[in-house]
Order: structure tokens, then C-alpha cells, then sequence
């Protein structure tokens, strides 16, 4: 199912012309760190990476369809400007081990 989650996160910034810096997935959540375009605001691109995957995700595993959501509201979204890159892609390899 992660396999599936990665490939469907992928193809929809491919699709959008983002590019994905770091992409660790979880059991009970995803860290995505991506270079997006500044007209892209960071409610667009969370809903355009959950939107297919969760549909899609939901139609090949059927197990899925009985949580109300795929996703919870608690996200986090953040401009990169002020931290480097290798500050957050260490983040997010820090939790890889949760």
C-alpha cells in the first residue's frame, strides 16, 4: 500500500510540475517535503496530494473504505525560506524510525 501511496504522491506532483525533495511514509502518516510553484498555495497542493491518492487507494483496497477519511485535518504545511533543506530532509529522516 505504501508502494501504491508513493507512486500516486509522485505522479500527482509530476503532474503539477513539483518536485519532490523527500518523501518518507508511514503507517499512521506522511512527511512530504516538495519545491512547489509560488503560485501554488500549500492548501492547493495538500489537496491535490490527497485527493487521488485517497480516492484511488481506497478503490484497491477496500478495507480502506471503512475509515471515514483516509486523511485527518491535522496537517502541517510550511514554507522552506527561513530553514535549509538538509535541516528538514533530517527531519523527516528522524522520523522514519517512529
Amino acid at each position: 500500500m505504501a508502494r501504491d501511496c508513493r507512486s500516486l504522491i509522485e505522479a500527482g506532483c509530476n503532474d503539477h510540475g513539483w518536485t519532490i525533495e523527500d518523501l518518507a511514509i508511514q503507517p499512521d502518516h506522511v512527511h512530504l517535503f516538495i519545491r512547489a510553484w509560488p503560485k501554488d498555495s500549500a492548501a492547493d497542493v495538500l489537496e491535490a496530494v490527497q485527493g487521488v491518492p485517497a480516492h484511488e487507494l481506497r478503490a484497491k483496497y477496500p478495507h480502506l473504505r471503512k475509515t471515514p477519511s483516509l486523511w485527518t485535518r491535522s496537517s502541517f504545511a510550511s514554507t522552506a525560506g527561513n530553514v535549509s533543506q538538509g535541516t528538514i530532509r533530517r527531519s523527516i529522516e528522524a522520523q522514519e524510525g517512529m
